[in-house]
């Protein structure tokens, strides 16, 4: 099985890209936190970064951050509003922010997906946004996501995966795979549920240098995941989450043993 694609001309898509959620709502005078994260990240491989209306800042503070790379980046945000007009408005501060245009724009939390995406595919025609998708946090909203799915809408999708939060094995994956969706991975650890982690000899046995590596391949290990997308403040976090986008993934031993492990 090869692994899932957005379909994106002339940007390769590593496997691991950088998510804002709780770190780059930032003030002005903090800007060269995220400065500093995005320029690991890129130095590292990652060219996938991920947003939203909804955390604050940080649109903002990523097309800045982003800015000198510009060309070179996928920027995937999403839309956070029942209302359509505000939603137009959450668009207009996007393509101020990313240079006019955003790749993936995303119906955060489905909500007023309908009505987001009957305006969204006139702005694809404008090629002000490339691809259009849908997110979900919460495994009750899933069957009316496995909707938007059929729908032939969308392009990618956005919802949680890691050895805590299973529930997209069921149906969401198989599904994405028979459409040909892309999947963007949040929460890869389990919004730090799953960390600190076992200790050396654990991830000795498995094959990995940290936990959070061994979390990260136990996702991509998973050929229908496109990408996942840990957040962090940190350039050193950034580049190690970066280098877990390399193979080899794990074998069915170390992904059972990552899973036991994780509880």
């Amino acid at each position: 099985m090869e692994r899932r694609s957005l379909g994106i001309t002339g940007v390769e898509v590593p496997v691991v890209g950088l998510g804002t959620w709780l770190t780059f709502d930032l003030g002005p005078e903090r800007q060269q936190v995220a400065d500093q994260v995005v320029d690991t990240a890129y130095a590292s491989g990652t060219r996938v970064f991920d947003s939203s209306p909804m955390y604050g800042r940080a649109e903002q503070v990523l097309g800045q951050a982003v800015d000198g790379h510009r060309d070179d980046v996928f920027i995937a945000s999403k839309i956070w509003t029942p209302s359509q007009e505000q939603g137009r408005f959450q668009l207009e501060a996007q393509l101020d922010y990313f240079g006019g245009r955003v790749d993936l724009e995303q119906v955060h939390n489905l909500v007023a997906w309908e009505q987001h995406l009957a305006w969204l595919e006139h702005e694809q025609e404008q090629d002000r946004v490339c691809f259009l998708g849908a997110t979900h946090y919460q495994s009750s909203a899933f069957e009316e996501l496995e909707g938007v799915m059929r729908s032939g809408r969308i392009d990618a999708i956005q919802v949680p995966y890691n050895p805590l939060e299973r529930d997209v094995e069921r149906t969401i994956l198989p599904l994405a795979e028979e459409l040909g969706l892309g999947v963007i991975v949040m929460r890869p650890f389990a919004e730090r549920g799953l960390l600190p982690g076992p200790g050396p000899v654990h991830l000795e046995r498995i094959g990995v240098s940290t936990w959070t590596e061994a979390l990260l391949k136990w996702i991509l290990s998973d050929l229908r995941v496109t990408c996942v997308i840990p957040a962090t403040a940190h350039p050193a976090h950034a580049a190690e989450n970066a280098a877990a986008g390399e193979p080899p993934w794990l074998d069915d031993e170390q992904w059972r043993m990552v899973k036991e492990l994780a509880g």
